[in-house]
């Protein structure tokens, strides 16, 4: 492929360009559609639209833990940039139809199509960008711009529907929706997506499964594992619990509300921009870990809130502190990621780690939403704190403190040229050393206190 970097720093880069151009107007469209979809939840339902949302929020990450394996599982075969467009254009259908509805089980039945869409598209395109950005420099870049995308959206989208709102229906908000969708695929069209290294697997559940156990099997990414639990413990305070303590503690109004979400997204926008110079001088573990203990403090100090019936300050320092705490563990995951896996095995262990970790706020959501309900902030926050602390300390537990990428590892029984450079050991093995990573000749990660090095 050719150099495309002309111009210097990762926005140097063409194809990256375009592609995060897509995701930023594929963010604002969806933004969009959250809030049209709440609105249109209160239309079709009146007082349920609480328990419609509810249930659209469920099978959105029904729809994620499910499709994502099978989508990465599919990826190599497919031609990636026809794949994204032909996603984008399906949500961009699906959104066009929301409007024309006139019963809740066709809501359910178009999001739960809308987000299989999505949970396909998001770890594709994640899949995408090592490739285009084999600089990890550029690469780190790449992973602060999008978190800082994707908190922007959720600081703008709001304002932006309030705006269209002010001039037209709610209705207009799909169109919107579906606009972004089409200029993202417009994009993608427009940029050079390399296909996908194949993989060697064959096996239709060899392949929906692997990414998960290349997950299972690298200690690293079982720690990213637990990192994701612990980001969807805290993360559910903030994502479910706003609304309701700013009115029920604190007394406030919707201004409020969103001025507390405002606050999360400044924390994670100054974490963003902060990073890459970070990620330079310091790994991924410290990095990520030290994240999780900010989002352990956060839920302890927002715990605290709950105990004294809040206070409107110290509610947006835990709140930005929240979002501080999830961008330090979030940004660095892809760079750990690419590292962890061949570059075949790429898609289904982006796959992996979309799924796996919409299947931890699977867990934090219900606590959030129905313990909270039915046992107050304080309970329901000490079991979210609960999920937060044994993340973070299995985390620490599982990610080794010496974590190098080149292993000293003993085979039995494999090809000639995989071993043409090692030497023999007193078992008849062959012991080499290379990057490490879990794949069809490397199903098991070496103990390296019993492999001494070359």
């Amino acid at each position: 492929m050719r150099d495309t970097t002309a111009g210097g720093g990762v926005f140097g880069n063409r194809e990256y360009r375009h592609l995060f151009a897509a995701q930023v107007v594929a963010l604002a469209g969806t933004g969009l559609a959250t809030v049209a979809l709440g609105l249109l939840a209160y239309e079709l339902a009146g007082a349920r639209a609480g328990a419609v949302l509810g249930t659209a929020l469920a099978i959105k990450m029904v729809a994620y833990v499910t499709i994502a394996p099978i989508a990465g599982a599919c990826a190599d075969r497919l031609p990636r940039r026809g794949f994204l467009v032909g996603l984008d254009l399906v949500r961009a259908a699906v959104v066009l139809a929301l409007p024309f509805v006139t019963e809740i089980w066709q809501v359910y039945l178009l999001i739960f199509v809308l987000q299989s869409a999505s949970a396909a598209f998001t770890p594709t395109f994640q899949a995408v960008l090592p490739d285009i950005l084999p600089d990890e420099k550029q690469y780190t870049r790449a992973l602060s711009a999008s978190s800082l995308a994707s908190s922007m959206e959720t600081l703008l989208s709001p304002l932006l529907a309030a705006v269209l709102l002010g001039v037209f229906s709610f209705h207009w908000l799909f169109g919107g929706t579906a606009a972004g969708f089409l200029v993202s695929a417009l994009l993608v069209v427009t940029s050079r997506v390399p296909r996908a290294k194949p993989n060697e697997r064959t096996g239709v559940l060899d392949r929906i499964a692997s990414g998960t156990r290349i997950f299972l099997a690298t200690p690293r990414l079982r720690a990213v594992l637990a990192l994701d639990l612990a980001v969807a413990g805290a993360g559910a305070v903030v994502m479910v619990n706003t609304v309701n303590y700013v009115h029920d503690v604190l007394g406030l109004a919707d201004a409020e509300v969103a001025i507390l979400l405002a606050a999360n997204g400044a924390g994670t926008i100054v974490v963003a921009l902060a990073l890459p110079k970070v990620l330079d001088r310091l790994a991924e573990r410290t990095v990520m870990t030290a994240g999780a203990l900010v989002l352990c403090a956060g839920v302890a100090g927002a715990l605290g809130l709950s105990l004294v019936d809040g206070s409107w300050a110290p509610s947006l320092v835990v709140w930005a502190l929240l979002g501080a705490g999830a961008a330090l563990v979030l940004t660095p995951v892809g760079r750990v990621l690419r590292r962890s896996t061949a570059e075949s095995d790429r898609p289904a262990v982006f796959a992996a780690q979309f799924s796996l970790s919409h299947a931890c706020w699977l867990l934090s959501y219900p606590i959030a939403g129905w313990g909270v309900t039915a046992f107050g902030f304080t309970a329901g926050w000490v079991a979210l704190g609960v999920l937060a602390a044994g993340g973070t300390v299995a985390a620490f537990a599982l990610w080794p403190r010496h974590d190098p990428e080149v292993l000293t590892h003993v085979h039995f029984d494999v090809p000639a040229e995989h071993v043409a450079d090692a030497e023999r050991t007193a078992d008849g093995g062959w012991r080499h050393a290379h990057a490490f990573t879990i794949d069809a000749l490397h199903r098991r990660w070496p103990d390296t206190a019993a492999v001494p090095a070359r």
